[in-house]
């Protein structure tokens, strides 16, 4: 793992975290317990803050980074970023799923129990539901999803980054 200071500020990370050899985090990062950082991630807090909650994968290839002076991005519990999603200066809030590939910008907020389709780009600003399926390009709400999809994909996810991380920390 690449951890560097920049600007007087050095990442944090809580109790039981994996960090992939060759994943980055640069900066104002705060995360939480039980987040993994796989291979090839970058979590840039640079130019602004990036705060993670309890549970959060970032999976391999996939960017996390903020915008200068205006927006940083924050991240609740329970959330999965996919291979090579870029999370850009926005809010996720908890129990989200960011699907590969997909892109969410500046000044957007994705509410809890959510799913981002893989491949989706949700545009600068958009106000995303809870509960519910977003896809596309530009993103928009394809369906509500009930409790037992949350649980049964969003839960599933999270917990199962946090028991393939624990492989890792075996060898």
């Amino acid at each position: 793992m690449i951890l560097r200071e920049l600007n007087g500020y050095t990442p944090t990370y809580g109790k039981d975290c994996f960090f992939a050899e060759n994943c980055v985090l640069v900066g104002d990062v705060v995360m939480g317990d039980q987040c993994s950082i796989w291979y090839g991630a970058v979590i840039r807090g640079d130019v602004n803050y990036i705060r993670m909650g309890n549970k959060v994968n970032i999976q391999d290839g996939a960017v996390v980074h903020c915008t200068y002076e205006k927006f940083p991005t924050n991240i609740g519990n329970n959330v999965s970023v996919g291979h090579n999603a870029i999370v850009h200066g926005c809010t996720i809030k908890d129990n989200v799923l960011i699907g590969m590939g997909s892109i969410v910008m500046d000044d957007c907020v994705v509410e809890s129990n959510t799913i981002i389709a893989a491949g989706a780009v949700v545009t600068q600003g958009t106000k995303v539901e809870g509960a519910s399926i977003y896809a596309g390009i530009p993103a928009r709400k394809i369906k509500d999803i009930s409790g037992e999809l949350i649980a049964g994909e969003i839960e599933r996810i999270a917990n199962n980054y946090i028991k393939y991380s624990g492989w890792y920390k075996e060898e």
